[in-house]
């Protein structure tokens, strides 16, 4: 008899103290915290970067790959990555989209865009995942009249196989600029992550062999290449992290040693451009834009 008694009055307590608790939850109390349990730790977002702002989103554009000044001061166009529609998208210093251009042309995979100073745009069909790809080319237009395109087809001096060996596939490119009636590219080392190579082309329509200039030392994968007005400072982004040259010249910027600073928090950063010497915009591929001043 002792037993059932005790045995019951276990039961009771059980009973009650699942009732208080039930209780307390539907009051609003929070639940406690299981012992060992430990909490997440929050992760560092865009907002934590020193020097960087965010200034909106651009919602129409599907993965934004690159960006260039447009006409009006405050304004840019960028376009979509791999896939997506031969379309330019003109958008605001919010992200906001104000027109699009249909560009006539087969989209392949469309990684970069630069301007020159004459407002002309140089459209890099020059993806290359694979490293396997003959056709590449850089479509050169006016803003102005997208349905005259000119093309820059190009192919690069050092390019014996499609593809290389795996240690040697660096024969892709997500990074141009125009600079001084050349368009210079880029290359994204999918090989070994460990150099950029730098080629140029005329900026003029026709057929090139695409010349191999220098090879920089850049530990990470190169999305995209912007030049400050002066021409001293070149930037060259990658994933969540980018590397600054600074020299007196562009030539002098390409011997600089690279200094690393890091985005991380800001998504897959893709597409850049200079507004003047210290304020350098930024893309991601989740549609996010920001400003960086140096």
């Amino acid at each position: 008899m002792r037993t059932l008694s005790f045995a019951a009055a276990v039961v009771g307590l059980l009973l009650s103290s699942c009732s208080e608790a039930q209780t307390k939850e539907s009051a609003g109390e929070p639940k406690q915290e299981k012992s060992g349990k430990k909490k997440g730790k929050k992760g560092k977002g865009a907002a934590d970067i020193a020097n960087l702002t965010r200034l909106g989103s651009m919602n129409d554009v599907p993965e934004s790959s690159g960006l260039a000044l447009a006409e009006q001061a405050g304004t840019f166009y960028t376009h979509g990555d791999e896939g997506a529609r031969p379309t330019l998208y003109k958008v605001d210093a919010t992200g906001r989209t104000l027109a699009e251009l249909e560009v006539p042309v087969q989209g392949d995979d469309w990684e970069s865009i630069t301007r020159d100073t004459q407002g002309n745009l140089y459209i890099g069909d020059v993806g290359n995942n694979n490293n396997n790809r003959r056709d590449l080319v850089i479509y050169r237009l006016n803003p102005r009249n997208v349905q005259q395109v000119q093309e820059i087809k190009l192919k690069y001096s050092d390019q014996q196989d499609f593809p290389p060996a795996k240690q040697d596939q660096n024969f892709d490119c997500e990074a141009t600029l125009w600079h001084a009636g050349k368009v210079y590219l880029f290359t994204k080392d999918r090989g070994q992550g460990q150099t950029s190579k730098v080629y140029t082309v005329p900026d003029q329509p026709g057929t090139y062999t695409a010349q191999l200039l220098t090879k920089l030392a850049i530990p990470g994968e190169v999305t995209d290449a912007a030049l400050s007005p002066d021409g001293r400072r070149l930037v060259l982004l990658a994933r969540q992290e980018m590397f600054v040259l600074e020299g007196g010249s562009l030539a002098e910027a390409l011997k600089a040693t690279p200094r690393q600073i890091s985005l991380k928090g800001a998504g897959q950063t893709e597409g850049a451009t200079f507004t003047d010497n210290g304020t350098l915009y930024i893309s991601s591929e989740q549609g996010a834009l920001y400003k960086y001043t140096f």
